[in-house]
């Protein structure tokens, strides 16, 4: 059954869907986004932020200002821009930080996600000959696989007996937490490294990470998440939850444009801990002293001790325009709506005996995100759906992913695209 709060009962018509977004607090927001628009002028139903969020309106202008800059001061901008280049990260740190529930000295926004993932399995992958395991879940997001599985035989590890999956059980395509912390408990002894992705990307599923650390804890085994469904998505509390690290990408839900610049939390416990591995970079070495230029490489305490170069600003403005706009509407209230849209779509397509939605049906186990399983030619009708101004992505063999983004998505979207599928499938 769905569950939503009590106080709304869903209906299916175009009168509820309008009228829950006349009532809706976060309406505005909407048209702080550029849909992208058919032949006929038309807009799109947009359900692709999963993939790749739509534009704030203003990353336009944010960008633009800098390639004025640029013009203006040439080299001189790093510290004579309207907003200097030099620490123009920082402008991100306290944002990203309210974002996934961190300290400040906790984050920074850096490079692109797998690369980020590497860099923290550098230094917190540290196999023995008895504890070298990293487990992942099953039906992980392939560059987790490839990145986990690299790095175990870079350390000289079989990756088929180094890592290991979380799988489901017979006969289920979701975890069960209850499994996950039997598997931790059994593969204790051997297990040095967990990286989940708090949202898996195929089935939607949100993972309990408070629990999942607490277990991992009590055999000294270390804790990674991939946020790349999770930023911007769900409520999250890295800080409080213990997680040793975390890494995210920007081009999904937090829309910062293809390829934008991703973020990575390292948790404070291993601020200081300097003798850690670590690749270094000149933009991770102490900021009084990194323009006398030493040679001996003087870490930054904090997360910023993992930079290594100095930051693209063209992304970084991007992103700063849509993560201001998180800022007004904060995560609370757009997760309180993501529900509410969320559990909409799953009650229109609850009905249809042609899908099967494999997403949890708890709001605490999802977020904006349904993975619907097609029963028949998938693709035929995920070509029909763009063919009636519908865009969602598609992953192999029949699954269409339906993300229906808060900040400019609103209920009506979420009837009409009912409207069109109710068309191809019964």
């Amino acid at each position: 059954m769905t569950a939503v709060p009590q106080t709304v009962k869903y209906e299916n018509s175009e009168a509820f869907a309008q009228t829950m977004d006349r009532d809706d607090p976060l309406s505005e927001y909407r048209s702080k986004f550029a849909f992208p628009k058919r032949d006929n002028g038309e807009p799109y139903l947009y359900f692709a932020g999963n993939s790749l969020g739509l534009m704030p309106k203003i990353a336009r202008d944010y960008v633009n200002a800098e390639f004025d800059d640029w013009a203006a001061f040439g080299v001189e901008g790093h510290l004579g821009a309207r907003k200097p280049w030099l620490p123009y990260h920082e402008n991100l740190t306290e944002m990203s930080a309210r974002l996934v529930g961190a300290k400040p000295a906790e984050v920074v926004v850096m490079n692109s996600l797998t690369v980020n993932l590497h860099l923290m399995m550098v230094s917190f992958y540290r196999p023995s000959k008895t504890k070298f395991k990293i487990f992942i879940e099953a039906n992980s997001f392939p560059s987790d696989q490839y990145a986990v599985q690299s790095q175990a035989k870079f350390h000289g590890f079989d990756p088929d007996i180094a890592v290991g999956e979380f799988k489901p059980r017979a006969g289920e395509i979701t975890l069960r937490t209850e499994d996950i912390l039997e598997t931790i408990a059994r593969e204790g002894e051997s297990l040095a490294l967990i990286v989940l992705g708090d949202v898996n990307y195929l089935t939607g599923q949100a993972f309990d990470i408070q629990a999942i650390v607490k277990a991992a804890r009590k055999v000294n085994c270390l804790v990674g998440l991939n946020l790349a469904h999770g930023a911007g998505n769900l409520l999250l509390q890295l800080h409080d939850w213990d997680v040793d690290f975390a890494v995210w990408c920007s081009y999904k839900y937090l829309n910062a444009g293809p390829g934008g610049i991703a973020g990575t939390f390292v948790h404070e416990r291993h601020s200081n801990e300097f003798d850690l591995p670590r690749f270094a970079g000149w933009w991770g070495h102490n900021k009084k002293t990194r323009f006398e230029m030493p040679s001996k490489f003087d870490p930054l305490a904090g997360a910023e001790g993992w930079q290594l170069s100095n930051p693209p600003i063209l992304q970084l403005a991007a992103l700063r325009a849509s993560m201001e706009i998180f800022d007004q509407a904060t995560m609370p209230a757009l997760r309180k709506k993501g529900d509410l849209l969320t559990g909409y779509l799953e009650y229109l397509l609850t009905e249809m005996s042609g899908i099967s939605i494999i997403t949890p049906g708890d709001p605490k186990a999802r977020g904006n995100q349904l993975s619907l399983k097609i029963k028949n030619n998938p693709k035929a009708l995920l070509e029909a759906l763009k063919s009636q101004g519908v865009i969602c992505d598609f992953r192999e063999p029949d699954i269409i992913r339906v993300a229906p983004a808060p900040l400019y998505n609103n209920f009506y979207d979420v009837y009409r695209f009912h409207q069109v599928v109710a068309k191809h499938v019964r």
